[in-house]
């Protein structure tokens, strides 16, 4: 394989294992917790006006997870997924440490890392984004 195929392949398995991982969060938060469970634990959680928070999250891992997997929008989405990752670092994984067994931030830093890279190299080749914004003399062509 030459390195240009190398790198599509790289970043269509990167953004679908992604957002497959962000979709099955989100998905969790709606059906498994449901909305008022993950209030409740975000407010646990000392999460800030948790009542919004839940929703907006759970939202944005699913519907964002989805777009990661199509390819569609994908830097601004990776971008809000990176930020989302920081709050859950920075509100509560830091303090337990690195293990996720302990409630560490080792998910969540790995997830937060991989959506920057999304952000900061794109979907591919291989994505709704390429084919709606893949001309080079495209205004929106950065998104592709």
């Amino acid at each position: 394989m030459n390195k240009f195929a190398l790198t599509t392949t790289a970043r269509t398995i990167l953004r679908v294992v992604l957002g497959f991982l962000f979709t099955a969060h989100g998905w969790q938060k709606f059906n498994e917790w449901t909305i008022a469970g993950t209030q409740a634990s975000f407010g646990q959680m000392g999460i800030p006006v948790a009542e919004i928070a839940a929703p907006v999250v759970a939202t944005l891992e699913l519907a964002g997870g989805i777009a990661l997997i199509l390819g569609l929008l994908t830097r601004p989405v990776a971008i809000l997924l990176l930020v989302n990752m920081l709050g859950a670092l920075f509100l509560v994984h830091a303090p337990a440490g690195v293990f996720a067994m302990d409630g560490g931030y080792e998910l969540v830093l790995l997830l937060g890392t991989a959506a920057l890279t999304l952000a900061l190299v794109g979907p591919g080749r291989v994505s709704v984004d390429h084919a709606l914004f893949g001309r080079k003399d495209f205004k929106l062509s950065v998104l592709a």
